[in-house]
This record gives structure tokens, sequence and C-alpha cells, in this order.
């Protein structure tokens, strides 16, 4: 079974590629394309953010007692990309190629600094303080990749 740490860093990487694509393809100018690279990033990023604060969040707040520490800055960081992602959503439609690309140079940003600090404080902190931290892993799997 995988861990905590590696299965939602995986998750990110996953993600990061997808919407590399999606930016391509509105640099190309390739406006149907990428369209469905964005939809495509949009759902999982939903489903990755949801999954997390879901599941994984509440579960490190109940094992930690922490609810006002690293869970609530990254509730935070959510809502500042899902706003992001909805602005995105209206340059795309509009294909507005300048737009897009300035906002998406900030979403990567955002996302980065976000995901490291998951990755290398939040994650493990997570694996190490919730009990069955290998079926909360496989929680996070069935919710995010359902079949």
């Amino acid at each position: 079974m995988t861990s905590i740490p590696e299965y939602m860093t995986e998750k990110h990487r996953e993600c990061d590629d997808i919407f590399t694509e999606a930016e391509s393809s509105v640099s190309a100018g390739n406006w149907e394309l990428a369209q469905k690279q964005w939809r495509e990033f949009s759902e999982e990023l939903a489903l990755h953010l949801e999954a997390e604060e879901s599941i994984l969040f509440p579960q490190f707040e109940q094992a930690t007692g922490m609810t006002s520490g690293p869970t609530y800055v990254m509730r935070g960081e959510h809502e500042q990309m899902r706003a992001l992602v909805a602005d995105l959503d209206k340059a795309l439609a509009s294909e507005d190629k300048t737009q897009f690309l300035g906002l998406s140079e900030t979403l990567m940003v955002l996302m980065q600094q976000h995901n490291m600090k998951e990755e290398m404080m939040l994650y493990p902190m997570t694996q190490q303080s919730i009990p069955d931290a290998e079926n909360l892993a496989g929680v996070l799997k069935a919710h995010c990749e359902p079949s």
C-alpha cells in the first residue's frame, strides 16, 4: 500500500502535468485541445482539494487537535486556487491568451508553494499522526480515482 505522502505527491504531479499541457495548448492557440485539457485539470484539482478538505484534513485535525494550524492555511490557499481557476475558465472561454497565460502563471506559483508545504510538512505529519495511515491512503485513492 502507498503512503499518504507518496500518493498525494503523485496526484500533485499528475495535476501539474495536465496543467502544463493545457497551458501549452493555449500558447499554441489550440483552443479545442486546451478546453479538453483544462476541463481534465479542473476536475482533477477539484477532486484533490475536496479529498483533502473532507477526508485528510479532518483526520489530521482529529489526530493532532490542530484546527488553526496547517490545515487552516491550506484551506485558505484552496480558496485562492478555486478563484484563480474560475478566472482562468473565463479567460479560456473568451480565448484570451494573454489573460489566461498571466493567470496561469499566478496559479502555477501558488500551486508550487502550496504543494511544497503539503509535501514537506502536512503529508508527513499526517502519516505519522494517524494510526491507520495506510488505510487512509487507500480511502483517498478511492475518492480521487473512482472506478
